[in-house]
């Protein structure tokens, strides 16, 4: 049996005509001789929506009630999906995390898949059924439905198409695939016709939108290829693999992000002295405070310094009272918070061997006359924090210079 894996995103089952729009795909993939799994996103903003009418209620909803009221988006879009599919003559059973056999561990709103037992989809999918599965969710151990993270549709299909053995999976989205920058922002940004699990990696953990990160980490522990394209377009869109098929003559730079999601946090006056990295860390860690960007400035002639981190601003809050109750342990001086900083960040490869790279980031910036707070790099990206103001002429900027518009390459 071939089995293929689509996905469709929340902008692509908006309203009832994308809905039918998309359940038009699937049965056209079903005619062409293949077995059909669809997972659907919650309909346009209704996650946002929900998670809204919760804090209209509280402003610190339960967690575990919080899961069970977010995952009825999804159930709206399986169900609609389903009919539209049924309506075309096509069979078709909606099926939710849990009753797909997707196990979840870890705590509410950021679970993890465990495991996925295949043997309800397959006993659809032989029976000639489009099986539709809701994303973003699956069976806690306790019996409760948990939720994966933002993004997580994408992880359930990752996950179902490497648990199927499917080898590929489509991803449809509002996007014709994965460019070289946001297109609303560099408006000359080129398509890529690939880019590889690493850089695409990368670029989530920068900030593009197009791929969930933790997807990513499963497609190519398990070898799964993703085609991310328009849901409403035709065009090929974007093949994401495997590093070794990509071509030898690859740019150096592959792609740009920008990301204006997260906050800069400073305790500044930290004594210079062995363990106070660690107290500093720890007290993030223990409240579940992710960590992107980590400096540390050299002493002072009094003996301390300043550290400074990139967290979320969903986060910001619960860091600044974590650090400034480490602050006043460490006695430290303060901690500052700046809400008002972007991440602009190049991807690509060799960048360890070519400070060309990088040199070319920091020229354009200084000509450009934007200051940069924070710089981080690896072989792959080299990033910069930027005032907020400053972060989408910084972008196009670095986008012209590294000569990645169209019709350059």
């Amino acid at each position: 049996m071939k089995i293929t894996v689509m996905k469709f995103g929340g902008t692509s089952v908006a309203d009832p005509e994308k809905i039918q729009r998309a359940a038009e795909r699937a049965i056209s993939e079903r005619r062409k001789g293949y077995a059909v799994v669809v997972v659907v996103s919650a309909p346009g903003e209704m996650t946002d929506e929900l998670m809204s009418l919760a804090e209209r209620i509280t402003t610190k909803p339960d967690e575990r009630e919080l899961d069970q009221l977010v995952t009825t988006g999804e159930q709206v879009g399986i169900s609609l999906f389903a009919m539209a599919c049924k309506a075309r003559g096509s069979d078709a059973v909606s099926l939710t995390g849990p009753q797909a056999g997707i196990d979840a561990v870890g705590a509410p709103g950021c679970a993890q898949i465990r495991r996925i037992r295949t043997r309800s989809v397959l006993k659809h999918l032989k029976a000639g059924r489009i099986v539709v599965v809701a994303g973003f969710q699956g069976l806690a151990p306790n019996g409760d439905t948990s939720t994966l993270g933002r993004g997580g549709s994408d992880l359930t299909a990752v996950a179902l198409a490497s648990a199927l053995k499917t080898g590929r999976c489509e991803i449809f989205s509002d996007v014709k695939g994965v460019y070289t920058a946001d297109p609303r922002i560099v408006h000359d940004a080129r398509k890529l016709k690939r880019i590889s699990f690493e850089e695409m990696l990368e670029l989530a953990g920068a900030g593009a939108q197009v791929m969930q990160a933790r997807s990513m980490e499963v497609a190519e522990r398990f070898g799964v290829e993703l085609h991310v394209r328009s849901a409403f377009h035709n065009p090929t869109g974007t093949w994401i693999v495997a590093q070794e098929k990509i071509m030898l003559e690859k740019a150096f730079v592959s792609s740009l992000a920008l990301d204006k999601s997260e906050v800069r946090l400073t305790v500044v006056g930290v004594p210079d002295q062995p363990g106070v990295a660690a107290a500093v860390l720890s007290a993030l860690a223990a409240d579940g405070i992710p960590v992107d960007m980590i400096i540390q400035s050299a002493p002072s002639q009094a003996g301390v310094n300043d550290m400074s981190f990139m967290t979320p601003k969903a986060f910001a809050v619960r860091a600044k009272k974590a650090l400034e109750a480490a602050a006043a342990k460490l006695r430290a001086e303060r901690v500052d918070l700046n809400d008002q900083v972007a991440k602009v960040s190049a991807v690509g490869t060799g960048f360890r061997h070519s400070p060309k790279i990088a040199a070319t980031m920091f020229d354009v910036l200084a000509k450009a006359k934007i200051n940069i707070h924070m710089i981080s790099a690896s072989d792959l990206r080299v990033s910069c924090v930027v005032d907020l103001k400053d972060g989408e002429s910084a972008l196009r900027a670095i986008h012209k210079a590294y000569g990645l518009s169209k019709g350059r390459r």
